[in-house]
């Protein structure tokens, strides 16, 4: 027997480094239960759900991939769920960054009275949910509201609004910036406070006014935080609920017939859960695309200070 066999025969089982695995897993076990019954354990379920025909008060009847087909095939509301939702992202996520970014760029400044500012401005991100969607209704109600009173003044005769096929999308990416530009802004303000001020000192030795500094400073050093606000506003877009089932049951004319909100109707309106599944699992599949695209995307503009390029 050599003498590295002798003296692993002699080591004790029991040692550190075990000692520091179980430690390991014992702390994050709450964590793995919880994920494995809340999160991974519903998710095999509602998959093998969509390959069944079941509506919560019979047996479900296995049906394989026929609601996948359907849906893609027979189901022309399910095109038009997919459409509202994708134009409801492509406007409402941009705009949310770019306003959004144009708050943190101004509550960056030092004057007086700057925390009060940044908290008006956070406050509506906290103050959310049914209640604010039904205060919406209001400002957006074509006789009485508050944008068509306004525009009253001035001889302007305002559109319907949410009750209007063709203003009522437009109208919820409006309402989107309520909630969006706070809690977007704190993150921003978080990126510019990252950026070193020596930077900026030194483009103005160069004689660089303030659009070429925010252009080659300013924008390249908060790549990693547009990348993080673009993921998450991305995901929230194509999730959209409240808004069509407090505001606009979809309507009019199904123009806000949101994808979640359709989901919601074949599973708990029309009881088809194994067809809702299906559904669910699509915007599953989208939603991962999308992030992947973007993820793949970021190495050709996400700049981390001390990478070499």
């Amino acid at each position: 027997m050599s003498a590295q066999a002798a003296l692993a025969k002699k080591r004790p089982w029991w040692n550190t480094s075990r000692k520091e695995t179980l430690i390991f897993y014992l702390l994050i076990s709450p964590w793995l239960i919880g994920f494995l019954t809340f999160v991974l354990g519903p998710m095999a379920a509602s998959f093998g759900f969509s390959l069944t025909r079941w509506d919560m008060l019979t047996p479900a009847k296995y049906v394989g991939f026929y609601n996948y087909s359907k849906a893609l095939f027979n189901d022309s509301l399910f095109w038009q769920a997919l459409k509202v939702t994708l134009l409801y992202s492509l406007f409402s996520v941009p705009l949310s960054l770019i306003v959004s970014l144009g708050v943190a760029l101004l509550l960056n400044q030092a004057v007086r009275g700057l925390a009060l500012f940044r908290t008006l401005f956070y406050l509506p991100s906290v103050v959310s949910g049914v209640a604010v969607m039904v205060l919406w209704m209001f400002v957006f109600n074509p006789q009485i509201g508050l944008i068509n009173t306004v525009l009253g003044y001035f001889g302007i005769q305002g559109p319907a609004w949410i009750f209007d096929p063709k203003w009522a999308l437009p109208s919820l990416v409006i309402m989107s910036l309520w909630g969006a530009i706070g809690g977007k802004m704190i993150i921003w303000l978080a990126g510019l406070n990252g950026i070193p001020a020596t930077l900026y000192e030194a483009a103005e030795l160069d004689g660089a006014n303030a659009l070429r500094k925010f252009w080659y400073i300013t924008v390249p050093m908060l790549t990693p935080t547009i990348f993080f606000n673009l993921i998450m506003s991305i995901i929230g877009a194509l999730q959209t609920f409240g808004e069509a089932y407090v505001m606009t049951r979809g309507g009019p004319m199904n123009s806000t017939l949101f994808y979640n909100y359709y989901l919601f109707v074949r599973a708990f309106e029309a009881f088809e859960m194994g067809y809702a599944s299906a559904l669910a699992w699509y915007l599953f599949v989208l939603i991962l695309l999308l992030t992947l695209l973007v993820v793949r995307s970021s190495a050709a503009w996400v700049y981390y200070e001390g990478e070499k390029r």
